[in-house]
């Protein structure tokens, strides 16, 4: 036998829509199913994105061209209740425009047409077919062609023309082929003759009103290019040429310049308004002139008095601390490449890993914290550190799974996947967390310099921006400042299924966020500590994670302005994923 493959096979994904969250399955359409569906296996970040990848009826052999091939026909009787179901969701599917996602090779199979300034602009994905509503407006993909114009009718794309291009290796001494690119053009026929079929005509119109027999076949085209030019490593670059946006990134890059250009020339102030004093102090101190204290010197003895509800804060500190160390390895391996969008759903597998496996230093800098903070309760600490956040975002998930499971969404997560998240949290994140807190509260709690005085001093009255709120309002501006652009992109990616591949880029703005976070507290906290405000504690963590708020409002934002989602289940959907998001920003960023 041969070390060759010459079939090729075509896989096909869930079916997903920007016009509702929910993905469903492609066995839920009524599509032409594969005679034995085998299904490759799925990591589980696959499963929580709801990729359901199953093989199809769709079968090639290289370099055999074939043209106007039936693959199977569907009939529907008006008078058959589950035939008139079966219709009614292949029609509902056209009208919210619900896209096809097909593999071949682990490719996506693109439908690439031309957009305006003579671009070129590839989609991967391809619609069921197009609406002509009943008031003659032509929706979605009925625009590409002038025959899609009859009003009150759907309009079917039951034949596709493929395009699989490949890259020869006669002339470079190695034997065989190897396929870089695949493209389709989704076409629409209306096949009279079973037998005698040929692929042109009027299209396949499918009318709103269903009181007639109807049939529908499936028929494909496929052709073969050589085509020497694309390298097999590089097959991933078209997919991305037609991505726009990546000026939009180098204006976003001269924005943060400008922010760090501002928080600098702060701590250059800082740095020389600190070290003024300490010198003035010296001279006082040789001259042992009795001068009157001022500004935050006068705090000393309150400055690090433990704060209310600290508790809840070294919980916050050790959470966020999690996060933070799986956010940045994860970007770090993305960025080496390790987590391409080739390597479907090693995104998500390997930042819910690395959460569970970060259970430790989670546990030790809450223990420690809290014990800095003189507590008691050290059951409790550690038992909300393991449970608070990750249950709440547990809690938020399984409502939303309920709903998706409702809906028979495909991104319902099963119910085995449920017991292995659960599994990895108690059996593994848990006890991990203990591990941590233990080496925590062995430790000496964290010395300070100054002592702290018996009797709390009287804070003076405070001006508008030395308040808390105003403090902790204006320093969320700066962070999102740094984020809102690449944010852009990551809700296009999640919600608009779009691929998203700049991870060199949003390590950068990582680092820049991280950056201008501490800054901008350290410069509010220094300024409320000269007003002879010494509640710093809640402050520092606020100051920063206030961004998440206007994450919330950005998100709020997007979503009116750029999905056209509809449907309560979507909506909630949209909301309930967009908190999970909150949350873990909230407790990265503070």
């Amino acid at each position: 036998s041969s070390p060759f493959q010459s079939l090729i096979e075509l896989f096909v994904n869930r079916l997903d829509s920007v016009e509702s969250v929910l993905p469903y399955e492609y066995d839920a359409f009524d599509f032409c199913q594969d005679t034995e569906e085998k299904r490759p296996s799925e990591n589980l970040g696959q499963v929580l994105f709801g990729e359901r990848i199953a093989s199809s009826p769709y079968k090639f052999t290289f370099n055999k061209k074939e043209t106007c091939k039936k693959v199977c026909t569907r009939s529907y009787d008006p008078e058959n209740s589950v035939d008139k179901n079966k219709l009614a969701f292949l029609k509902k599917g056209m009208q919210l425009n619900y896209q096809h996602h097909w593999i071949i090779d682990n490719m996506p199979v693109t439908w690439c047409y031309d957009v305006e300034d003579g671009q070129k602009y590839c989609n991967p994905g391809f619609p069921i077919g197009c609406f002509v509503t009943p008031d003659g407006r032509v929706k979605d993909a009925c625009v590409i062609n002038s025959e899609f114009n009859k009003k009150n009718t759907f309009y079917l794309f039951n034949h596709v023309d493929i395009t699989i291009m490949y890259h020869s290796g006669k002339d470079e001494n190695w034997p065989g082929a190897r396929l870089v690119m695949a493209r389709l053009r989704p076409q629409s026929y209306k096949h009279t003759d079973e037998n005698n079929l040929s692929c042109n005509g009027p299209p396949m119109e499918i009318p709103g009103e269903f009181n007639s027999k109807l049939n529908l076949i499936y028929t494909y085209s496929v052709t073969f290019e050589e085509k020497n030019s694309i390298k097999w490593a590089s097959r991933w670059d078209y997919i991305l040429e037609s991505m726009p946006h990546t000026n939009i990134q180098w204006f976003s890059l001269l924005v943060f310049r400008l922010v760090n250009f501002l928080v600098s020339i702060c701590g250059i102030t800082f740095i020389s308004l600190t070290l003024s004093i300490f010198a003035d102090d010296t001279v006082d101190f040789i001259q042992e002139d009795a001068q009157e204290e001022f500004g935050w010197k006068l705090v000393h003895g309150d400055v690090f008095r433990p704060p209310r509800k600290g508790m809840l804060l070294s919980v916050f500190l050790g959470q966020g601390t999690q996060i933070f160390i799986m956010t940045f390895i994860t970007l770090f391996l993305a960025c080496l490449g390790f987590l391409s969008p080739a390597n479907r759903g090693a995104l998500m597998t390997c930042a819910v890993v690395l959460w569970v496996l970060l259970g430790t230093p989670a546990g030790y800098v809450s223990a420690r914290m809290y014990k800095t903070f003189r507590g008691e309760k050290w059951k409790t600490n550690v038992l909300l550190t393991a449970l608070l956040c990750p249950g709440i975002v547990f809690a938020d998930f399984f409502i939303m799974n309920l709903i998706l499971w409702v809906k028979g969404s495909s991104a319902a997560i099963p119910f085995g996947t449920l017991v292995a998240i659960l599994a990895m949290w108690f059996g593994i994140s848990v006890p991990l967390t203990f591990v941590g807190a233990y080496f925590g509260f062995k430790e000496k709690p964290i010395e300070h310099p100054v002592r702290t005085n018996q009797i709390p001093r009287q804070i003076p009255e405070q001006s508008f921006f030395t308040k808390p709120l105003p403090g902790i309002i204006m320093g969320g501006i700066l962070p999102f400042g740094c984020i809102f652009i690449q944010l852009f992109f990551i809700l296009n990616s999640i919600w608009s299924h779009q691929m998203y591949y700049m991870f060199g880029f949003l390590f950068l703005v990582f680092i820049i966020l991280l950056i201008t976070c501490s800054e901008a507290t350290v410069l509010l906290c220094y300024f409320h500590l000269c007003a002879e405000d010494y509640h710093w504690w809640w402050r520092s963590f606020l100051t920063s994670s206030f961004t998440a708020v206007y994450l919330f409002i950005y998100a709020v934002h997007y979503f009116f302005s750029k999905l056209q989602i509809t449907g309560t289940a979507s909506t909630i959907l949209y909301f309930g994923y967009t908190l999970i998001m909150v949350l873990i920003f909230f407790l990265f960023t503070g």
